[in-house]
C-alpha cells in the first residue's frame, strides 16, 4: 500500500520546521513549487497552498517574479 500523501498544511509545518532549524535562512529563496512538489510528493497546487499558509503566518514572504523568500524573524 503507498504511502498517504502529506496535505498542504503538513507540508507548511515540515517547511516551517526546516526554516526554525537554519536549513533555510532569513532572505533567503526557498525551493520553487515545482520542487517542493518533486521533495514531498505532492502536486504544484498544494505546495503553493502550504507556501500561501506559510505566507499568511509571515514566515515567508512572496516577491513578484523573483520568488518566495524567508521572512525576517518576529
Amino acid at each position: 500500500m503507498p504511502p498517504v500523501p502529506l496535505n498542504y498544511r503538513q507540508v507548511a509545518d515540515d517547511l516551517a520546521t526546516r526554516i526554525k532549524r537554519g536549513e533555510y535562512k532569513v532572505g533567503e529563496a526557498i525551493p520553487s513549487y515545482r520542487e517542493l512538489a518533486e521533495l514531498y510528493s505532492v502536486s504544484v497546487s498544494t505546495a503553493s497552498r502550504a507556501v500561501a499558509l506559510l505566507r499568511d503566518r509571515g514566515v515567508v514572504i512572496g516577491a513578484p517574479g523573483r520568488g518566495v523568500f524567508v521572512a525576517e524573524r518576529r
